[in-house]
């Protein structure tokens, strides 16, 4: 149950298959991938305040807590084999969520997906397509009340992909799903809603946080785009640095990406950093999460960010190498206001940005991922709402 703030899960966008293993249901998911799993997206290892390597006290004994000084650490979490070990704070329902639930009756979350189809407003719908997306919006809500019971920080609720190109359904579809949400007693201030960073899904977010709603802007894969969605005052904003870097090494002719491995840089890296300085430069409130982290030293270079969704087998690998008093202090933060204050960013990335300036930007690298990521979220999506027509009316409701 951790956050991706999640959804498909929240790296890996490359591949199409399904990770789906026995029983074990991985609850949040950031791709397009259908990867069950929660991600904890307000983890559960806080970050303190300090700014320096010098924060770190005499008690700090592992890799683990050292880079926990510097960012906060999203644990992707597979509910019940990790839990234990790596407790979720915060959790997102999802499209493949759903799909793991249907996947496993046994689970506890399937009770909350069954008595949404059995709900009687979306029963008497005539109108098939109103009563699919009705009993849709019902089991991500019922799904994500029950998850806000278990997890101390925000569920993440995913807003249909299907949408991504329609601000104002977008902003209906989420004043339904708090609507639902204020029914079984859920507070605005426990949710978030993710929003694919279109235009359209970025000017919805820009409408919704001036409501007070708090949106979790993803799909980024440029700075235009993260740019965009701080000024439009998401309240965070998601990066995925493998897909980058994936997507670099299969193909050519993005200039921002060019640009990066001109420099020497990876480009995802390079990408959530300038995206740091820019949100910390210019005064945005967004938060900035780095997703789609391979390695270790994917997680060393971004230090400081906001928030790092770290796979298992690096959280472990981070818990399991202790340091000793000296090593501990070569860890540094790479990101933060001060370093970001310096950052020199040229005319054309400090405009105002609108549709037309966005869609003139965005190169080959994040219109081609943006694409891909919808079409994922979209099927998976579909493939729910095929299931629930498989399974409606739910036995013994």
């Amino acid at each position: 149950m951790s956050l991706s703030l999640r959804s498909p899960p929240s790296s890996a966008l490359s591949s199409s298959s399904s990770s789906f293993q026995g029983r074990n249901l991985r609850l949040l998911s950031t791709s397009s991938n259908v990867h069950f799993n929660f991600r904890a997206s307000f983890p559960l290892i806080r970050a303190s305040s300090s700014s320096s390597s010098s924060s770190l006290d005499a008690g700090l004994s592992t890799e683990l807590d050292a880079v926990s000084s510097f960012s906060e650490i999203v644990p992707d979490t597979v509910v019940f084999d990790d839990f234990e070990r790596f407790p979720p704070t915060a959790a997102t329902v999802s499209s493949s969520l759903l799909l793991g639930i249907c996947s496993l009756p046994d689970t506890k979350f399937r009770n909350a997906v069954d008595m949404a189809l059995a709900d009687s407003s979306c029963c008497k719908l005539e109108n098939s397509e109103l009563r699919w997306s009705c009993f849709f919006n019902k089991a991500m809500v019922n799904v994500g009340g029950d998850l806000a019971k278990l997890v101390p920080g925000r569920v993440s609720t995913e807003v249909d992909a299907r949408l991504a190109y329609d601000t104002h359904g977008i902003i209906r579809k989420v004043h339904d799903l708090l609507k639902l949400y204020s029914e079984i007693d859920v507070p605005p201030e426990r949710l978030l809603f993710k929003i694919p960073s279109t235009w359209q899904g970025i000017e919805a977010s820009r409408l919704l946080e001036s409501e007070g709603i708090q949106t979790h802007l993803t799909f980024v894969y440029s700075f235009a785009q993260a740019a965009a969605a701080a000024q439009a005052g998401a309240s965070v904003i998601q990066i995925f640095v493998g897909r980058l870097r994936d997507w670099a090494r299969n193909h050519s002719g993005d200039p921002e990406i060019e640009a990066a491995l001109n420099r020497g840089e990876d480009p995802g890296l390079a990408l959530v950093t300038k995206a740091y300085n820019y949100i910390h430069k210019y005064g945005h409130k967004s938060k900035l999460m780095a997703a789609a982290v391979r390695n270790k030293q994917d997680l060393f270079s971004l230090l400081g960010v906001d928030y790092i969704i770290a796979p298992l087998k690096v959280l472990q690998s981070l818990k399991e190498s202790v340091t000793s008093p000296d090593e501990k202090y070569s860890f540094v933060r790479r990101l933060s206001p001060q370093s970001a204050a310096k950052y020199n960013f040229n005319e054309e990335e400090l405009t105002k940005w609108d549709q037309l300036s966005l869609a003139s930007t965005m190169g080959p690298a994040s219109v081609e991922l943006l694409a891909a990521g919808l079409e994922g979220y979209a099927n998976q999506a579909k493939r729910v709402e095929e299931l629930f027509g498989k399974i409606w009316p739910p036995p013994n409701v």
